[in-house]
């Protein structure tokens, strides 16, 4: 490998600086060929799904392992040369000290950013407690604090995505979730033009994440004008292959037609794209 590829700090400091000004975009890759190829097309970082890698490797969204979600990380953190910000789920543990443990180690596999839910993801319980939420954003950023790196922490208020779309309720974790020193606020579900603007003003001057996760009919101009710094697109683009795989397989299943093979990128194509690729990878 050359040494003229950016170190880990220099993505993390290229990360930092993505979140002072503008509006960018950061896609979800679920693995290196679609991380290789976002970033060919000029992406300037990117950012896991935990539900695209999930159901690629056969499982439902959450229901991961910490260490498998850990070495999926780092496999794309070491591919690419842009900043990779990771979608940590819960942070692997419902009390602070386990967070911090964790996001410790998730710091340790090369990523530029982390976020952190205020979800246990499961069945009967929506989000955590709002002192404990709280207090687990405090011990993410102390956990990153301790590692001297320059990460983005990113805290995320699931209300509207489990069940309880209050905004009220998500505006008031998000600004306690600033103050307990996030850098970066997200509430995944919000979708109209006054919740954006909302959560923009609720938690300025610090950056926002919205999640454009369906057809919304806002252009990157519109949600920039918004004042969101950042957006992300969830387990959209793996949904996109596996909703373009199950049509097509389900038509030769059920109907013997391969009519979903029409007008598809050729081998050729990829091979192209990932050998000039791997050249400058390696250059």
């Amino acid at each position: 490998m050359s040494n003229s590829r950016p170190s880990i700090d220099d993505k993390r400091k290229t990360f930092r600086k993505l979140h002072e000004a503008g509006c960018f975009v950061i896609p979800n890759p679920w693995n290196v060929g679609s991380a290789r190829y976002l970033q060919g097309l000029g992406f300037k970082a990117l950012a896991t799904t935990s539900s695209g890698h999930a159901h690629s490797q056969g499982c439902a969204d959450g229901t991961q392992s910490r260490d498998a979600v850990l070495a999926h990380y780092r496999e794309l953190a070491e591919a690419i040369d842009v900043p990779l910000n990771a979608d940590f789920e819960n942070g692997f543990a419902d009390e602070p000290d386990g967070v911090a443990e964790n996001v410790t180690l998730c710091i340790a596999a090369g990523i530029a950013g982390l976020s952190v839910e205020d979800s246990p993801n499961n069945a009967t319980t929506p989000l955590y407690d709002f002192s404990l939420s709280v207090a687990r954003v405090k011990a993410a950023r102390a956990a990153i604090d301790r590692a001297g790196a320059d990460v983005v922490f990113t805290a995320r208020a699931e209300g509207f995505i489990r069940g309880l779309p209050d905004l009220d309720g998500v505006l008031r974790r998000l600004k306690a979730y600033a103050a307990a020193g996030a850098d970066c606020l997200y509430a995944p579900g919000i979708k109209t033009r006054e919740q954006i603007e909302a959560v923009v003003k609720a938690v300025a001057p610090k950056p926002v994440n919205f999640l454009n996760s369906g057809a919304f009919g806002f252009t990157v101009n519109d949600i920039a004008a918004m004042g969101v710094r950042r957006i992300s697109v969830g387990g959209s683009l793996a949904r996109v292959a596996m909703h373009a795989f199950i049509k097509t397989a389900t038509e030769i299943a059920k109907a013997g037609k391969f009519d979903g093979f029409a007008g598809l990128i050729t081998n050729q194509e990829l091979n192209k794209f990932f050998a000039e690729d791997r050249k400058k990878f390696s250059s």
